[in-house]
This record gives C-alpha cells, structure tokens and sequence, in this order.
C-alpha cells in the first residue's frame, strides 16, 4: 500500500549498526549560530489501473517542503524553534475525477481535485543536557506514530514529543499527539481522524552488530499497540553479510472500533498480532532478502486511523501490506548496487511476494494475493545537479484478499535538496 517500507526497515537496520552522536546542550553555539533551512524540490506522478473500471487513474504534482530548524540558545536550558512549509501545485490529474486512491489533492464541492494545497507548521523546543522536549507542529517517525510520505506532501501531526539520549546507545521517545492533517488537503486537523494518541518507548544499540527497539501507543477510541524489533547481523567473508530483521505488533481494537470492523473483525474485543522475520544476505554488490509474515487474531492489521501512514513497520508491505486477516506472506528479493560495477548511487530493487490463508468472512473461504515489485533509482553524485535523484517504480497486484482489487501501478519521484542556511 505505500511506498516501500523496507526501506524504512533498511534504515531501522542501518542505525542499529552504527552509534549516532548526538549534541549536547553543553555543545549549544546559539539560536542563529546552529541553524539550518533548506528546501525539497519534490515532482511526483502516479498511474494506476484497476480492475474494478478504474482505468488510468493519474495524478502529477510538484511539492515544495521547506524546512527550518534553529539551534539551541546557550545556557542549562536551550530553547529553539522548528517551522516547516508545504506546497503542491497539481500539474495534471489525467482524463478522470476519480483519483483512484492515490489521493495526492483533495476534492472540493464539486469533485474537482484542488489546483494547490499548502499548509506551514511550528514547534518550541527546549534541550537540557541530551533530552529534547517539542510541542507543536511535527513529523513524527516511530514504529507506533509515523508520518506518511508516499504521496506528494507528507502528514504533520500536533503535539508534544520527548526525546532522550542521556545514555549512550539508548533513545527514549514520549509524547502526545491530538491533531493530524494529511497530505493531501490543506489546513488543520483536515478529516478529525485522530482524538488523540500517546506514545512511549525506545530502541537500543548494544553494539554494532546488534539493536532492539521497544514501543507502545494508545489511539483514543480507536486501538493499543505494542511493538517490538530485534536486528541482527553477521559479518561474513569480505564483502559478504548476513543481516536479520524481526518486527512484531501486538494489537487490541476498542470496542466498536471501525479500524477493527475495516479489518475483518466484528468491533468488540478484537485483538491481532502480525509478526514479519527477513533474511537478507549481501556479497559485493548484491543482496537476496528472504521474508516471512504471518497475521494472526480477530482481525488484520490496521494502522492509519490516527497513528499515520508509514505505521507498518514489517518485511512484506510493498503495494499491499499483506496484513488481511489470517493472511501468510512470503518474500523472495534481489537488490543491486551498480556502484560496483563503475555507476555509484544508480541501485535496482526487484521482488515476488505472496500471501495466503486470508479470511475472507464467514461461507467465502481463502483468498490469496501475490504481487511484483519493481524499482530503479538514481542519485547524481557530483557536479551542479550533486544530489538530484529518480526513483521509478512498478507494482502488479493480483488479489482476492476482500480489501483491494486487481491493479497495476507506475510510481515516479524526482527530488532535489537545497541547502539555504
């Protein structure tokens, strides 16, 4: 359903091999002396066709997501400030008003997609010693409470999040959130999805081979979520690694919950638990990924109804998240790094992924879903364009899993980063 989420695993992977620094308040230079502003230059288009007489459903925009942060003023406590802007213009919305669900611009009155949507956000910060506390608006990047950027513009969510690293190795995140607007409207708290969620946990780097991450959230009126992740990896022959990545969420829905009611359950007392295990094994400039994902419970896996759109933190979520009721998966993926062969920053990613045994509800029996995947990308390394980078990709989904239709889909993103302070 979004784009790639083992790309987010891959980082989940890349940071639990490596100690990150993080400055100090004793390090504080000042409000102006530590800031930096730049802007994303971000040109998407997506066409997607599906087997329910959707046809060439399209849509093309060009995003400007400009960020600021300050530093810290000197002192025991430093205070800051963070403030962010976002504009699409829609460049085209092909040949019908239905977009499909891809839902890069919302519709007015008369099912018109808006020409532009735009929306500016700001949150206070205060440090002390390695502890963080901001309130206001903010994008959040938590297995439990992760803004989705797999469309234009990404969502914003208000609120207050703490964030610690007093000791080495350990980040410790805790916050409330009661405002979300997503990406494809402007204004606040655009379709009031979200009451309010709390969020605590945190993740630890015992060494660089070795990470575990924690968390926990409750969605008022919606449901509680506990996850939990384990990386681990190998060092082989030269070249050669092998690296295992297992997430987990535990969920229960509240009563009367339309997250559960969407997901095959029956809104009273549901309860799910997915789990996804990955293999990845690299030598020289290839990788073979082996995956496995299993839902099991009285419902499939929600995420979305307040706690964002990246809240999928598992192996098998490409186009579908494989996450239906009851439903198996299987991955098989091969990745290349042309940098190996004289082209650094061109990479290719393809992959075959497989679900079964979906609940389909009671007298329809199991459905089953299968689905390839795709994807080039490229990033140019020097010269005036350093940086400007491509990324296309392409899914061919065939269902019966209760929830999507058959459809064939062409993502594409041109992207390019300006430093201005």
């Amino acid at each position: 359903m979004k784009l790639m989420k083992w790309s987010v695993m891959a980082l989940a992977v890349a940071a639990g091999t490596s100690q990150i620094a993080v400055a100090a308040q004793s390090e504080a230079k000042g409000f102006v002396e530590d800031a930096k502003a730049d802007v994303l230059v971000r040109n998407a288009y997506f066409l997607r066709d599906r087997a329910d007489g959707l046809k060439n459903q399209s849509r093309w925009g060009q995003g400007f997501i400009a960020n600021f942060e300050s530093g810290f003023t000197q002192g025991t406590v430093g205070v800051g400030v963070d403030a962010y802007g976002l504009l699409g213009i829609r460049l085209d919305t092909g040949h019908s008003r239905n977009d499909g669900g891809i839902s890069f611009f919302g519709t007015d009155s008369k099912g018109d997609a808006y020409k532009d949507i735009s929306e500016a956000g700001a949150a206070i910060k205060f440090r002390v010693s390695n502890t963080v506390l901001k309130y206001g608006n903010q994008l959040p990047l938590l297995p439990v409470l992760s803004y989705d950027m797999t469309r234009l513009l990404p969502q914003t969510f208000t609120g207050t999040l703490l964030t610690s690293n007093e000791i080495e190795g350990l980040e410790v995140n805790a916050g409330r959130f009661t405002a979300q607007n997503d990406n494809n409207r402007s204004g606040w708290d655009s379709v009031r999805k979200l009451k309010s969620i709390d969020v605590v946990g945190g993740k630890y780097t015992f060494n660089e081979n070795l990470s575990a991450a924690l968390y926990f959230s409750d969605v008022e009126d919606v449901y509680k979520k506990q996850y939990a992740n384990v990386t681990y990896g190998i060092p082989l022959a030269s070249e050669q690694s092998l690296g295992f990545d297992f997430n987990i969420y535990r969920t229960k829905y509240d009563n009367g919950s339309a997250a559960a009611l969407d997901w095959g359950g029956d809104g009273v007392g549901d309860r799910n638990t997915i789990w996804s295990l990955a293999a990845k094994y690299s030598f020289g400039a290839h990788a073979l990924i082996l995956a496995h994902q299993r839902n099991t419970g009285d419902a499939g896996y929600a995420y979305d109804y307040g706690d964002g759109g990246s809240a999928i933190y598992l192996a098998n979520s490409f186009l579908s998240d494989f996450n239906s009721k009851d439903e198996r998966s299987w991955q098989a993926s091969y990745e290349l790094d042309f940098a190996g062969y004289g082209v650094p920053g061109l990479a290719w990613k393809s992959a075959y992924i497989r679900g079964s045994n979906i609940d389909l509800g009671a007298g329809k029996g199991r459905g089953t879903e299968r689905e390839i995947f795709n994807q080039v990308s490229y990033v140019i390394q020097s010269g005036p364009a350093k940086d400007l980078s491509f990324k296309l990709r392409n899914s061919i989904l065939r269902t019966s899993n209760g929830y999507w239709n058959d459809m064939s889909e062409i993502r594409a993103f041109v992207e390019y980063p300006l430093s201005i302070l």
